[in-house]
């Protein structure tokens, strides 16, 4: 074998040194060229130079017949054996140089690292380089490498035919499946740039070296619909039997193979598991990007011959040598005719110099010749067998073709052009189905809205309820002199109506989203909500809060008149909780408001399979430490809750006056009291489901405003029926405070008997206590008396001056308050014995003279006692003081 090669090697040189001669009759100027190539056979390349031998041989052949200048020149290639080893490269290299002939510059140049080596010291060389098969995008770094012009695009040439193709079918979402090889991740990440500046995003770059399986799975599941392949034609096939294996073909997918274009290649699948029908399926509809090797265009180019004319001729030399056809034949064929045409046009340049210009008898130097080369080669434009050739920044403008693999083979479908920049399609891109394929799920977004339905059940049933709230409003208001309304506390009652009311109207509110209102003003909404919401509850249950305080103040008081908290009291501490309220909003609304934000949920996929899925989204009002502030209010709101169950639990056995009313208190609290904090909970753990969080927030807000409302107003309204004129309720009341009085004898009792049994001494100074107790109480009644009698001298006189009529009537009424005066003048207290004071006013002379003009007026300062107007006197320890401080505290 190495016999033969190198057999076909001094053929080669002979061919390129003698057929010239053989062709011309007379002598031309020989122009060494250096030409630097594996003159064997590579696993990743094949035997390039021979491939690409028959080309070069019919350029030189073509040039022979061009007019002058060109045929007054000829081409002499010295070849250089780099082996792909950067030292036998290097050794080639100085060996050619240090032997000579001196070299107008290097032709060739494959692999990658050779050519970087020998193409960074050729500036020091004063030697221009031309090279027809190295593609390695980092070779186009000027700065490094100043003297070398490429023939052949880079790699990275179709990425921006590439970013066109995938503008043209709205492609704006793509992944990239990359084998770990300098060419091919040079190329991805100059890609990733030209995908950058287009906008279109990358949504997964991934890259393997052995099995590509785990890499396609993940393009799989981060639902990339474009993927771009950037491997050779061996990894080609494992590939494909991945994709084939994943399900990742048809028409979801859409694959685009970059930088090159291998013919059969899926044919040779012993490396995969699939077979290669298996793999034909998978890659079916995928498309390849390749630069052109060969013009598809039939026009006659510099030589005189299309492309294809060329390509008959170099097949049939390549058939008689038994050797295979290069991709970079074409390349080699055109790179002949500019190094041929750079060359003639420098060496013409000298002549015209050396006869004609002043500086003839200057020598050129080697850095000044170089950079004529470089300069003529930049300035060359010509159509050749590869298309238009033009050289920009010394690296080909290329024209980039567009095939897909349908039917199992390779058919053209269109071409870009960098001279252009246009995108051109000779037949249409095929695609499994009837439309083109989706860069990604198409995704329908879905609000979660509240059930029509639902909301309109609820809001009717808070319609009716604000209807009655309104109602015992007008009730309360217009019975608030009524003996049943007042032990109720009427205005307790009015701020209960007003907090359901907001309580009833956040019900509208909450069932509002971005579909009812502007998105603008779904913010406003969010604050107006969490305002109605707290200052509604404080409110209503705020005064249920004071009327369970006062019942239980009055429950454990000793007797009646020891306890007796005004009702500007009770308002207070309503006002009280709404201040905390208040503070804790304007905190809220300051420092972290309230805005309407969009929480979106995973993918709800068509179960029909159709491509595409709905993802539903909804809008929450929220801030940035919503879970603090919530918390505070929790905690606040379950303190309350909890302090009013308790107070409701210490009041469960009263069974004083009005034990009906109490009770239906005591009942209202321990319902809508526990029931709303579990309703707030319960509306945080759906906060994902609006529908079940409405129904949930509604429920329990309507079932305790409508609760409350009924135990409170309900028992008012019946009582009234049943007694219009509040008697039987002053009888209870009277009842209520025999027992209670009774109670406290008892508890007198028990606490004396608790005290015989104690020493003497503690029995002498308790009755010393009760003695002085006593007695301080007789002084005062005392002092009552007297200034009764003062009044009733006064009024005496006035009566004296009334008509006999008036008069008249005035005896009628002491006659029947008699006997009541009488009743009520023993009840009171008497002194200890042996008092003087007490025996002079209570002898019969002035009781006689008391009754007949003091009846009057201690009927009518007894009438409240049955619901009549307030006494004028207001003495602490009187019974008349004792019913007024009653009436007050019920319920």
């Amino acid at each position: 074998m190495e016999r033969h090669w190198n057999l076909l090697k001094a053929l080669m040189m002979w061919e390129l040194l003698w057929f010239p001669w053989s062709c011309l009759c007379q002598r031309r100027q020989q122009l060494p060229v250096l030409w630097i190539m594996p003159l064997s056979s590579e696993p990743a390349w094949g035997n390039v130079t021979a491939e690409v031998m028959p080309a070069v041989q019919l350029a030189l052949q073509h040039l022979g017949k061009q007019p002058v200048p060109l045929r007054n020149y000829e081409l002499q290639f010295h070849f250089a054996d780099s082996k792909c080893d950067n030292a036998k490269a290097l050794k080639a290299f100085f060996e050619a140089i240090f032997y000579g002939p001196k070299h107008l510059m290097v032709f060739g140049g494959l692999c990658s690292s050779v050519t970087s080596i020998i193409a960074q010291s050729l500036k020091a060389w004063n030697l221009p380089q031309l090279s027809f098969a190295a593609t390695l995008p980092a070779l186009a770094n000027k700065r490094r490498y100043p003297n070398l012009f490429r023939i052949v695009p880079s790699n990275s040439a179709v990425n921006p035919a590439l970013v066109k193709f995938l503008s043209y079918y709205g492609w704006r979402r793509v992944g990239t499946l990359t084998q770990l090889e300098e060419r091919f991740t040079e190329v991805q990440k100059d890609l990733a740039e030209h995908l950058k500046q287009a906008g279109v995003e990358l949504v997964e770059t991934q890259r393997f070296s052995g099995d590509p399986c785990a890499a396609i799975k993940t393009l799989k599941e981060n639902d990339v619909r474009i993927v771009i392949g950037q491997f050779d034609e061996f990894s080609a096939a494992k590939v494909f039997c991945c994709v084939y294996q994943l399900d990742m073909f048809g028409l979801k997918y859409q694959w685009i193979l970059s930088g090159w274009s291998e013919t059969s290649w899926w044919t040779h699948t012993g490396t995969s598991s699939c077979s290669a029908q298996s793999v034909l399926s998978a890659m079916e509809g995928a498309v390849s990007v390749d630069f052109e090797t060969l013009s598809s265009r039939h026009i006659r180019g510099v030589s005189g011959r299309t492309p294809q004319e060329y390509k008959q001729e170099y097949d049939k030399r390549c058939m008689l040598k038994g050797l295979g056809s290069s991709k970079f034949h074409g390349f080699a064929y055109d790179g002949t005719w500019v190094v041929a045409k750079a060359l003639a046009r420098v060496m013409e340049t000298l002549k015209y110099r050396e006869k004609y210009s002043v500086h003839r008898n200057f020598t050129v130097t080697e850095k000044e010749m170089a950079n004529m080369i470089l300069q003529a080669m930049s300035d060359t434009r010509f159509f050749g067998v590869t298309g238009q050739v033009m050289f920009r920044n010394g690296e080909r403008v290329a024209t980039i073709k567009f095939a897909q693999f349908q039917a199992g083979r390779e058919v053209q479908v269109g071409g870009y052009s960098n001279i252009t920049d246009r995108l051109e399609f000779a037949s249409p891109i095929w695609f499994k189905g009837h439309e083109r394929t989706r860069d990604h799920t198409h995704v329908y977004p879905q609000r979660m809205e509240i059930s029509m339905v639902l909301y309109s059940i609820l809001a009717s049933i808070s319609m009716l309820g604000i209807l009655t709230a309104i109602t015992f409003l007008f009730f309360n208001i217009q019975n608030c002199s009524h003996r049943v309304v007042q032990m109720s506390s009427p205005s307790l009652n009015t701020l209960l109506i007003l907090g359901t009311l907001l309580c009833y109207s956040f019900i509208f509110l909450f069932g509002l989203d971005g579909s009812y209102v502007p998105e603008g003003v779904f913010d406003a909404l969010c604050t107006v909500r969490i305002w109605l919401i707290a200052i509604g509850h404080s409110t209503a249950f705020g005064a249920m809060l004071a009327k369970i305080l006062r019942l239980h103040d009055i429950y454990k008081s000793i007797s009646f008149q020891k306890r007796n908290i005004k009702n500007c009291t009770l308002i207070g501490i309503v006002c009280g909780l709404l201040l905390v309220d208040m503070c804790f909003l304007f905190s809220l609304q300051v420092l972290d408001p309230l805005q309407g934000t969009v929480e979106e949920f995973s993918l709800e996929f068509d179960p029909h399979g159709r491509d595409f899925a709905i993802r539903p989204f909804l809008e929450h009002c929220e801030n940035i430490h919503m879970n603090i502030w919530m918390m505070i209010m929790y905690l606040y709101k379950t303190l309350l809750v909890l302090l009013s169950c308790v107070l409701a639990w210490k009041t469960r056995h009263s069974n004083m006056l009005t034990l009906s009313l109490s009770g239906c208190t005591r009942i209202s609290v321990c319902i809508a009291g526990p029931l709303s904090v579990i309703g707030a909970f319960l509306a945080l753990l759906t906060r994902d489901q609006p529908n079940m969080q409405f129904c949930i927030v509604g429920v329990v807000i309507i079932t305790c405003c409508s609760v409350t409302l009924s135990l409170v107003f309900v028992p008012e309204i019946i009582l009234m029926r049943t007694d219009p004129d509040g008697v039987s309720l002053s009888k209870q009341f009277h009842s209520a405070e025999r027992e209670k009085e009774s109670e406290r004898v008892s508890e007198e009792k028990e606490s004396t008997k608790q005290t015989d049994s104690s020493a003497s001494s503690s029995m002498t100074l308790i009755s010393t206590a009760l003695l002085d107790l006593l007695q301080s109480d007789n002084k005062h009644l005392t002092m009552c008396i007297s200034e009764l009698d003062m009044e009733l001298e006064e009024l005496t006189r006035q009566l004296r001056e009334l008509s006999t009529l008036s008069y008249t009537n005035m005896v009628n009424m002491q006659d029947s308050g008699e006997q009541t005066g009488r009743e009520k003048c023993q009840t009171l207290p008497v002194g200890c014995s042996g008092s003087k004071d007490t025996e002079d006013i209570n002898s019969p002379e002035h009781v006689q003279r008391r009754l007949s003009l003091q009846l009057p007026i201690l009927h009518h300062a007894y009438l409240p006692s049955i619901g009549g107007v307030d006494a004028s006197c207001s003495s602490p320890s009187s019974p008349s003081t004792q019913h007024i401080a009653l009436r007050g505290h019920w319920h």
